[in-house]
């Protein structure tokens, strides 16, 4: 035989060239160096990222707190201001109520219609004290008297407008008509009253005046009068007797 060839065996697997490892140079491709090769990947997208931020602070909110702190603090402060001034006036003054008191009614005339409309005028004597060293009360126009009869107007008047001044007395006689109709049963009750010699009524008096403290003169305020009274007869041109009287005093701001 001739030459023997030998048969070497072949690693198949070996003689397969491997791929090369490419790494890619982001950097390079990124700037897109021109002497770089191309890749196979598609260039990569970069997405931001959303950063939370802190919250503002609220000084809008703030501010309005410590506005009304400052106004409340400006009320308390007001309130307290007029507070001292009121006590030191009060001791200053030292003022009282003054005092009213009605002290003699006349019937001039007091007659009863057919349908027990009853016409009355009376003439009332007022007595009104101011019992302050220091202070004057100004009597002003606008003032409504009156007599009633168990619900019943009978007659009004007005007091005249006058100054009052410190630790005075005042009487004053106001001539007081008017008309009004009243049912039967009040007629009737009122004839027996006037039998046993005790005919209630009341007066009331409503006077807007002004208080003046030394020389200060304060605002206009409502001074209630109202007196329970009772009286023995309504015999016209009579002089009546008040049996009992009583006063009570307000004022209205």
């Amino acid at each position: 035989m001739g030459d023997h060839q030998r048969i070497h065996p072949v690693d198949v697997e070996a003689q397969k060239p491997s791929a090369p490892l490419i790494t890619r140079d982001h950097s390079r491709s990124e700037k897109g160096d021109p002497g770089s090769d191309p890749l196979p990947y598609p260039p990569i997208r970069r997405i931001p990222v959303a950063h939370s931020r802190p919250p503002k602070s609220r000084k809008g909110g703030c501010s309005c707190c410590r506005c009304l702190c400052w106004t409340i603090l400006t009320l308390i402060l007001f309130l307290v201001l007029i507070v001292a001034t009121l006590a030191i006036l009060y001791f200053v003054f030292d003022p009282k109520l003054p005092k009213y008191s009605v002290d003699r009614l006349r019937v001039s005339s007091f007659t009863v219609d057919s349908d027990l409309t009853v016409h009355a005028s009376f003439d009332v004597t007022v007595t009104a004290e101011n019992p302050n060293k220091g202070i004057g009360i100004y009597y002003e126009r606008g003032s409504r008297l009156s007599v009633w009869y168990s619900g019943y107007s009978l007659s009004e008047g007005t007091l005249p407008a006058f100054y009052q001044g410190h630790r005075n007395t005042t009487v004053l006689t106001v001539v007081m008509t008017g008309e009004g109709q009243i049912g039967s049963e009040k007629m009737t009750a009122l004839q027996q009253q006037e039998q046993t010699g005790e005919v209630p009524l009341d007066f009331k008096g409503d006077v807007p005046v002004k208080v003046k403290l030394g020389g200060l003169k304060l605002w206009k305020v409502t001074s209630k009068v109202r007196c329970s009274l009772v009286v023995d007869s309504l015999t016209a041109n009579n002089q009546i007797k008040i049996k009992n009287s009583s006063c009570k005093f307000s004022l209205k701001l």
